[in-house]
């Protein structure tokens, strides 16, 4: 147990420090805007309350330590895809890791953002009510094969 959670941890870290740098080299590059994590932990903390979905999360009222919960949350939810990881590819996987089975997790895991987070926020469903849905679905898409990219990186550090 201990070494499937010490896996589960560095793959998913893995996985989600290479997302943050991706979005760290689109914002120098590119001008795209960071993620705004204390968003998401305003966010996080109104659906520990039982309230997921608002029309603008930003008109929500503030939480005291959101950014912090923002980045925990972000985190947490990073190291726990890298343990559904493990346990749906399986022993033989985290032995020998492939990049294909690290994919498709970071394909699916696209739906909680477009169909839970997004709209939960206030953007639509799978940003549908932002002026540029289409640029957010592919820069989310990406982002995605760079949190694979990351977490195939880790599990072949700790296999």
């Amino acid at each position: 147990m201990s070494e499937f959670l010490f896996k589960a941890i560095v793959i998913g870290v893995g996985g989600t420090a290479a997302m943050d740098v991706w979005a760290i080299i689109l914002n120098r590059v590119l001008g795209i805007p960071k993620p705004n994590w204390a968003l998401a932990g305003r966010w996080f903390c109104n659906v520990a309350q039982g309230r997921v979905f608002h029309d603008d999360i930003g008109a929500a009222a503030p939480w005291r330590n959101e950014l912090a919960i923002g980045w925990a949350g972000h985190y947490a939810v990073g190291i726990l895809y890298g343990g559904i990881l493990l346990l749906v590819a399986g022993p033989g996987w985290a032995a020998a890791p492939t990049f294909l089975p690290a994919w498709i997790l970071g394909m699916v895991t696209i739906g909680a953002g477009w169909f839970l987070m997004q709209p939960g926020m206030g953007a639509g469903w799978a940003a549908s009510k932002r002026p540029n849905p289409m640029q957010v679905r592919l820069l989310n898409i990406v982002a995605h094969t760079v949190f694979a990219a990351g977490m195939y990186g880790a599990a072949l550090l700790v296999r």
